[in-house]
């Protein structure tokens, strides 16, 4: 392994082995002690002492045994001292027979640990955005302030937050275990969403990116664990299909680049493969199939609009939400020109879910645009700047109005 310039290689070695083995630590003192804050600080100090101790010993052959054994080793401590029955002492003293070897660990009993974990923090008596923080904090190990900022409260308020979670799913005694039959099939969609929403975290325009690639880790895993279902393999190949056009979202600026205007040999064809291969042996139409089919058109470079509008026919029957119904106005904007696309937009309108929404203002002035109303169209594009609250977005949408009041200056 090869360490950063001017960082010593234990240190990479440490960053590395908590990403493979945090997790699989936390879950794991979670199942046996049940004490969330427990689990989360011995894993903590394990990952310091081997910030403290690879330096100088040399990093162990099998780093994330040897963070679970300093970890387990810690709760055994502060379960001692507090007393607890002697049951968890001899499960978590058991924990040592798979730390301590230099072999690998059992993946069955990692993998079900942290799926137990996954669907504990996403259990439906918590608010959603409960679901999403307990998972950036107790699953990727994202730090409480980093949390906090990507919701935009302060950190005592997150501390807080998280405290009141952890606290009702152990006076709710919500239990610990991934549910089977009809309670996984309801459970289930509850996860994807709250997957979805981590992943939109880090990929807003100015989101924390390891949100996203945390995302894509927990969708991997999902889907490996559960091959027989289809939304989590769609939901993967969804995040790789988007993802993979990360490097082309922005220029040498660092400003937005619209999807049309991004420079294809800057995406990712390796995570369009992987996607494109998920998705080709799937038969399910579920909502996450849908989008990562949508998503597999735009990747494919010039998207053929007539299936994405197609394509979103069939979501908005199954999903019906003012969004999906702004985004079907884009495709049918394209598929069959703007007007059907302003059309659409205007009964997506009806309700009055998408008053002020920025996008829907943009994309009513990209519409107004192509039908040749460019004034009107720089109009709606400085009323969606105005509301945005991305800075990014904001930019890129003044641009934008500037391109068409020239347009309409060039042409009077």
């Amino acid at each position: 392994m090869t360490a950063p310039e001017g960082r010593h290689p234990a240190d990479a070695a440490v960053a590395e082995a908590a990403a493979e083995a945090y997790a699989r630590i936390v879950a794991a003192l979670i199942r046996i002690t049940g004490d969330w804050t427990l689990a989360e600080d011995c894993a903590q100090e394990a990952l310091a002492q081997a910030l403290s101790r690879w330096p100088e010993s040399g990093v162990p052959g099998n780093p994330g045994g040897w963070l679970m054994t300093v970890a387990r080793n810690r709760a055994l401590d502060q379960i001692r001292r507090a007393s607890v029955e002697r049951r968890k002492l001899r499960e978590l003293a058991l924990l040592a027979l798979t730390a301590a070897t230099d072999g690998p660990v059992a993946e069955e009993d990692v993998v079900d640990d942290r799926l137990r974990l996954i669907f504990t923090c996403c259990h439906p008596a918590l608010a959603m955005e409960a679901r999403v923080a307990l998972t950036l904090r107790t699953i990727c190990a994202v730090p409480t302030r980093d949390v906090a900022r990507a919701f935009l409260v302060s950190e005592s308020a997150m501390t807080r937050r998280l405290t009141r979670a952890k606290t009702k799913i152990a006076d709710a005694r919500i239990p610990y275990r991934v549910p089977s039959g009809a309670a996984l099939a309801e459970r289930l969609p509850g996860v994807l969403a709250v997957l979805y929403l981590l992943f939109t975290t880090g990929y807003d325009a100015d989101g924390e990116p390891a949100f996203a690639a945390e995302a894509i880790r927990l969708a991997r895993l999902l889907a490996g664990l559960m091959p027989g279902e289809g939304e989590p393999r769609a939901l993967l190949a969804l995040f790789l299909l988007q993802h993979s056009r990360r490097d082309a979202r922005r220029d040498a600026d660092g400003e937005l680049v619209p999807l049309d205007r991004q420079d294809r040999t800057r995406w990712d064809r390796a995570a369009i493969a992987e996607a494109n291969g998920l998705l080709r042996d799937l038969r399910h139409t579920g909502p996450y199939v849908l989008q990562a089919r949508i998503a597999a058109c735009h990747a494919a470079g010039d998207a053929d609009w007539r299936t994405v509008a197609r394509l979103y026919d069939r979501l908005a029957a199954l999903q019906p939400n003012p969004v999906v119904e702004l985004n079907r106005a884009v495709a049918h904007g394209y598929a069959h020109g703007p007007r059907a696309g302003l059309a659409v937009l205007a009964g997506a309108r009806a309700g009055g879910a998408l008053d002020g929404y920025p996008l829907a203002l943009a994309a009513e002035a990209d519409l107004t645009a192509r039908a040749g109303d460019r004034a009107r169209a720089a109009g709606l594009f400085r009323e969606a700047a105005a509301r945005t609250h991305s800075e990014a977005e904001r930019r890129a949408l003044l641009e934008r109005a500037a391109e068409e009041s020239r347009r309409t200056e060039a042409t009077s």
